[in-house]
């Protein structure tokens, strides 16, 4: 299934995606337990996704449809506890930035295996349809594509053999940043620099997660291609090694980095990004 969560003229509702259209079936949000403060850590909807899963079928007969193109999108995740990420995961994203010491500096250019995973705010994620609102524009911001993974369940030290049993499904990230001397996780921190979307394919959508082509566009030229078989730490031992350090929730997302090609992108730009077997969105650029 494709769940998205959008908003029209009646505020933000719950959908799954078919061709397209999206059929609202928010009536199936009521079915999610009820929380007093202290809140649990995570997303409440896709710690219970199995739950909507199991439900959803019989709304969709009655459920209205609207055209996809009608609607905002926003990101398929309301409430993660964190967001995790891989620094060059790729190996032509390594070469490309150790080529350009001007724009990548020279501490931020060690491998992957040295360096760790590090976290960016949730309060930067951001949903299709909300667009990306630039800050700094006296430096450059790049776009960097990446596939992005959501944990379905709480994982805590998990091995790498079970560690795809944790995974809630798959959808399209974008993980911008600022370029300059300051940690990764100041730098892409910034409010609506965590693009995630366009919806959420559930797990069992996606055969070979480490098989998938993957594209962006920005003002229709070509900027980045490449296939997730290029990853250097696969997804399995990303999640080992994240969860190895900190425990993952239901709805903290794993962006999984970006290959070589990212560039900048200035107000007024539009970004198209596309992942095989989940879709493609397209993503406006503002200034803040």
């Amino acid at each position: 299934m494709r769940f998205c969560r959008f908003q029209d003229d009646r505020g933000e509702r719950l959908g799954i995606v078919e061709d397209h259209f999206v059929a609202d079936i928010s009536p199936v949000v009521e079915m999610l337990p009820s929380h007093r403060w202290p809140f649990p850590p995570g997303d409440p909807l896709v710690a219970h996704l199995q739950l909507i899963r199991e439900h959803a079928p019989r709304l969709l007969d009655a459920a209205p449809r609207r055209a996809l193109s009608a609607v905002r999108l926003l990101s398929p995740v309301a409430n993660p506890s964190k967001l995790a990420a891989a620094p060059v995961n790729y190996l032509s994203h390594l070469a490309e930035a150790q080529a350009d010491p001007a724009t990548f500096h020279a501490h931020q250019l060690q491998r992957i295996q040295e360096v760790g995973l590090f976290l960016k705010a949730s309060s930067s994620l951001a949903g299709p349809g909300e667009g990306v609102a630039l800050r700094h524009t006296d430096r450059r911001n790049d776009h960097e594509l990446e596939l992005a993974v959501v944990i379905g369940r709480t994982a805590d030290r998990v091995s790498v053999e079970r560690a795809m049993d944790y995974v809630a499904g798959y959808a399209i990230g974008l993980d911008m940043t600022v370029r300059g001397p300051q940690e990764r996780s100041l730098r892409k921190s910034i409010d609506s620099y965590s693009v995630l979307g366009p919806w959420l394919v559930t797990a069992d959508e996606i055969a070979d997660p480490a098989n998938l082509e993957l594209e962006l566009r920005v003002n229709g030229e070509l900027r980045q291609r490449a296939n997730t078989r290029d990853l250097v730490v696969g997804i399995p031992q990303l999640i080992a090694w994240a969860s190895s350090y900190y425990t993952l929730h239901p709805g903290d997302v794993i962006y999984t980095g970006t290959p070589d090609g990212v560039g900048p992108v200035v107000p007024g730009d539009l970004i198209e990004a596309s992942i095989e077997g989940i879709g493609a969105m397209r993503v406006p650029v503002r200034a803040a």
